[in-house]
């Protein structure tokens, strides 16, 4: 995911778009210029989460503001690995171009696909979009199917006025439109697919952002894809797309795949869509088979936030729930970011302006009065469904809970849900490595990620992970992803500072500024690994 806060390029596509949701970014700002305080607790991960090896990964043609690291995806089987640089700068477009000495066309943006071989990970391909412009930020927002041979790419800053599948790529009369675009692998060789719009685009200035978040089904047979600007105050599934009522109250499209064609099957909005500026669709997930949808709507209900479930049968979706916190109070926001399991009946939702200081696995009601200032610690909340029925099962805190960390920024699930990472791109240790020194606040905004493991019903800490070359506003943890089985994590960290280029490369470098790295931590042994280096 992408923090829009810190989006420069599409300053005034957003200023224009966002509306009511830029007072809650700037409150955000606001929070991350507070002071950070050493943690007044901590709890100690249970090392049931331990991995082998640490894989460094960075662009082929790293430069300087790139972000590489901004999104990343794991396929199920963890041997296919993509990445997003929403800064790119490289002047091709498909498959493959060569854009040495072409980095002329400004935030592009690509995405690197790398694949795991009995020596280590490499790089497969290097993707732009069928149409690359300028500011178009190709690569926000990824998702791979289990087996890694579909991948889908938002890309929320494309101009084209297009609508539906595979219309006119080349108008760019509506900036900020947004674009989805399918790529299918074939042995070795990637191609594109589709390029999909949003029936509804824009207008008549601006566009709806369509791409802001993007999950396919394990099988791929369904693609979910948010548009958190959208401007419609329609209710439900199917309803009036051309009203706009209500700005930046967001939407979800669904498209299904048949015969190797896509079409869309559904235009998703919550039951009480009233509100300007809650943006649905800002994180969007999808169970295995496609029949359950988890969507987050973190500015509604004056920021407490909210994520919907929807179910689908026989084609035709029906809304099944809204989830809120047991705890939650204006300014949380629930739903910034959201993973499903591949049957459906666990959702994970981030809050990352949650305020409590509490450490670990918390009760449902506890930090219901959190702190009195706004703290921005941040967290999770995990919901289970049975007989069709939901209910909170944990209240999920870091294990070294400090102020204006946002913990739950980020979040991935694996695919039986018992297993689950969470961001927290603004933690201050100085660590590196897995379960290092917690109480350290000597590299501010470096980052981090926590995973939590399942038995039963009960959830437990069971790593605290860092970055192999930790440093200070690395945003270390911006975007995670987990394999199936949740024995793999990658971790992107969009403001890491090497100059390296390929896999495990000179990480004590540090004149690329902001060239953004991803990590890969496995249980299986790499012949060559970061951590040794």
């Amino acid at each position: 995911m992408i923090d829009p806060k810190r989006n420069l390029v599409l300053a005034a596509v957003l200023a224009a778009s966002l509306g009511a949701a830029s007072s809650s970014f700037a409150q955000a700002q606001h929070k991350m210029q507070l002071k950070v305080e050493p943690p007044k607790a901590v709890v100690t991960p249970t090392g049931a989460w331990q991995p082998k090896s640490i894989a460094y990964i960075k662009a082929s043609n790293t430069n300087k503001d790139d972000q590489f690291g901004g999104a990343v995806a794991l396929s199920g089987d963890g041997n296919t690995l993509a990445v997003g640089a929403v800064n790119e700068d490289g002047a091709g477009k498909g498959v493959n171009p060569v854009t040495k000495g072409k980095e002329t066309v400004t935030n592009s943006g690509a995405v690197y696909i790398y694949t795991r071989t009995a020596a280590g990970w490499k790089q497969q391909a290097y993707l732009k979009a069928s149409n690359a412009g300028e500011g178009y930020q190709f690569g926000n927002a990824l998702s791979l199917t289990n087996d890694g041979n579909l991948l889908a790419v938002g890309s929320i800053g494309e101009a084209s006025s297009a609508v539906g599948v595979n219309s006119n790529q080349n108008d760019t009369s509506m900036p900020g439109a947004g674009a989805v675009y399918i790529f299918v692998r074939e042995g070795a060789n990637w191609s594109q697919q589709a390029y999909v719009k949003s029936s509804n685009t824009g207008g008549p200035v601006v566009g709806y952002q369509f791409g802001y978040s993007v999950s396919l089904s394990s099988d791929g047979s369904t693609l979910a894809v948010g548009q958190t600007s959208d401007p419609s105050n329609a209710t439900g599934i199917n309803g009036d797309q051309k009203n706009t009522a209500a700005p930046d109250s967001g939407a979800v499209f669904v498209f299904a795949h048949n015969a190797n064609s896509w079409s869309q099957q559904a235009y998703v909005k919550p039951w009480n869509t009233t509100q300007r500026g809650v943006l649905f669709g800002y994180s969007v997930g999808l169970s295995g088979n496609g029949d359950t949808m988890g969507v987050g709507t973190y500015d509604e209900d004056r920021g407490r936030g909210a994520v919907y479930v929807f179910t689908r049968k026989n084609g035709n979706w029906a809304q099944q729930m809204r989830l809120t916190a047991s705890n939650a109070e204006p300014g949380d926001s629930l739903g910034c970011a959201i993973g499903i399991s591949d049957d459906g009946n666990t959702i994970v939702a981030g809050a990352f302006d949650e305020d409590a200081i509490l450490p670990g696995i918390q009760p449902p009601d506890a930090g219901a009065n959190d702190a009195a200032d706004d703290t921005s610690s941040g967290a999770a909340y995990v919901f289970v469904r049975k007989d069709g029925k939901w209910s909170q099962q944990a209240y999920v805190k870091a294990f070294n809970t400090r102020e204006n960390d946002q913990f739950g920024w980020a979040m991935a699930i694996s695919r039986d849900g018992n297993t689950i990472a969470i961001g927290s791109h603004l933690e201050d240790s100085g660590a590196k490595g897995i379960n290092g020194d917690m109480k350290d606040t000597t590299a501010e905004d470096s980052g981090a990620v926590y995973v939590y493991t399942r038995s039963g019903d009960k959830w437990n800490p069971a790593a605290y992970v860092k970055a192999s070359n930790t440093k200070p506003a690395a945003e270390f943890g911006i975007a995670v992803a987990l394999n199936a089985d949740g024995k793999m994590l990658a971790v992107g960290a969009t403001k890491e500072n090497s100059a390296a280029k390929g896999v495990n490369g000179n990480q004590k470098d540090v004149s690329m500024v902001n060239a953004g790295a991803a990590y890969v931590y496995s249980d299986a042994a790499e012949s060559a690994t970061s951590s040794r280096k």
